[in-house]
This record gives C-alpha cells, structure tokens and sequence, in this order.
C-alpha cells in the first residue's frame, strides 16, 4: 500500500469498514477454533459470508447491518463468535462480543487494533488471549492478525499499561 493510499484511509470523512476477507484466511481462522459439533457459531459481520458460509456445522446463525441484522440488537446464546469486525466500532464490538458469553471469540483485526486496554477489557470477562496469526491482505493497511480469546485460559502474551519514557537526566 503507497503512502498515499495510508493518507487517504486516515483522513478519510466516513468510515468504510466494509472490506472482505479472502475465503483461506476466514477458513484458517475457523480452523483455529476447537470446537464441538453442538457449538453454536455466530458471524455477527457476515456480509458475504466469507466465514459464515465456512463454518464447519450447519448450528450457525448470522447477523449483517447491510440486511437489517444489527448484531449489537442480538442477545440469544452462542458458543463461538468468529468474523472480521468493522474496525471503526472495536470497543462496541469487543462489549457485545462478552455480553453474549461464548466460550470463544475470534476476530481477524488490525494490529494496531490488539492494545493493552482491549486485552484487558477481555482478561477481566475472564477471557485469555490463547492464539495469534500474524497474516497481510493485500490492499488493507498494514499488518493484521487473527486474536482468538477463550473462557477461562492464560494469555499467551504479558503486558502493562505503564507509558514508558526515555530517561531525561
């Protein structure tokens, strides 16, 4: 991506989250879920159903604001949430995503979008972060990665929230 492209996604007036996964990257994050056969799947940005459509058993259900299924208006019971948000709404969705209470939460996100404070916004649901993968989609800005937060596990990473600065004497 041309820096003049980076300058245009960072100026621009309107958010436009609308950016679809490419089918093997949805399926390497679908196969990173453990899962059981009863689980009940959610793909609450379906759009084109690049994961809905992957899911690995027909116990699925969708939502899609583009088909007036607002997923901050969904409130019925889910094993697994996985989907690539829009990145504008991260803290609504990160909020929404534990109110449902699934045992595991997988987005592919920016990784400016993985910051202390979310981690943290999930470790104290009692969510960890138990796996990564680092990938780049052509096109999008930057880096992205596949953050998968599971009920009851460790973080697989350490942090702090302290800022940090260079000593000045």
């Amino acid at each position: 991506m041309s820096s003049n492209t980076s300058h245009k996604i960072k100026k621009r007036d309107n958010a436009n989250d609308i950016f679809i996964t490419p089918l093997a990257l949805a399926k390497k994050a679908i196969e990173m879920v453990e899962y059981t056969p009863a689980d009940k799947w959610l793909d609450p940005f379906k759009n084109d159903g690049s994961y809905y459509n992957q899911f690995p058993n027909d116990n699925k259900v969708y939502t899609e604001i583009l088909e007036n299924k607002d997923f901050f208006e969904y409130n019925d019971k889910v094993d697994i949430i996985c989907s690539n948000p829009p990145y504008s709404l991260m803290d609504s969705v990160i909020k929404k995503s534990i109110e449902l209470q699934p045992h595991t939460i997988n987005y592919l996100i920016g990784l400016g979008n993985l910051t202390t404070r979310r981690i943290e916004m999930f470790e104290k649901a009692g969510y960890g972060l138990s796996k990564l993968h680092m990938c780049k989609v052509y096109s999008w800005y930057g880096m992205s990665i596949v953050a998968q937060w599971e009920k009851g596990k460790d973080n697989i990473i350490t942090y702090d929230r302290q800022v940090w600065k260079e000593k000045t004497d």
